[in-house]
C-alpha cells in the first residue's frame, strides 16, 4: 500500500530547521529508505516562489505567490510504502516527533488511488 504524507507548515513562522533535526531527520529518512519504507520525500521551495492554476466555470486564472491568504502551506512530502494504514501513520508520527518541541507541524496521510480504483 502507498500512502503520500503531506507536511503541512506554517511559512511565516520563521522557524529554521536546525542542525540536529536536519541530521536526526536525515537518520531516520536513510532507515526508512533502507527498509524500503520510504519511496521518495522532498520540501518545497517558499510559496513566494509557486504559482497557483484555477480551472473555474471552464476558464484558467493563474496567480503567482506568495500566497499571503493562507496559514498553513504545504511545505514538503513523503511517498511511503508499507503494510497497513497503521503503519503509515506509525511513520508520519515518527516524523512528527524528530521536530521536537518548538514545530508546530502537521502531516496529513493519504492512500494512493491503485489503477482502476475510483473515489468514493
Amino acid at each position: 500500500m502507498r500512502f503520500l504524507s503531506i507536511v503541512r507548515i506554517d511559512e511565516n513562522s520563521g522557524l529554521q530547521p536546525s542542525p540536529k533535526l536536519m541530521a536526526d531527520m536525515g537518520t531516520l529518512m536513510e532507515e526508512l529508505t533502507r527498509e524500503g519504507k520510504l519511496i521518495n520525500t522532498a520540501g518545497l521551495m517558499p510559496t513566494a516562489e509557486g504559482t497557483r492554476i484555477r480551472l473555474s466555470g471552464g476558464k484558467l486564472s493563474v496567480v503567482d505567490g506568495p500566497f499571503t491568504e493562507a496559514k498553513e502551506v504545504i511545505g514538503g512530502y513523503a511517498l511511503l510504502e508499507t503494510a497497513s494504514r497503521e503503519e503509515a501513520l506509525e511513520i508520519t508520527k515518527r516524523f512528527l516527533r524528530v521536530h521536537g518541541d518548538e514545530w508546530n507541524v502537521e502531516c496529513e496521510v493519504r492512500q494512493l488511488m491503485t489503477h482502476g480504483e475510483t473515489c468514493g
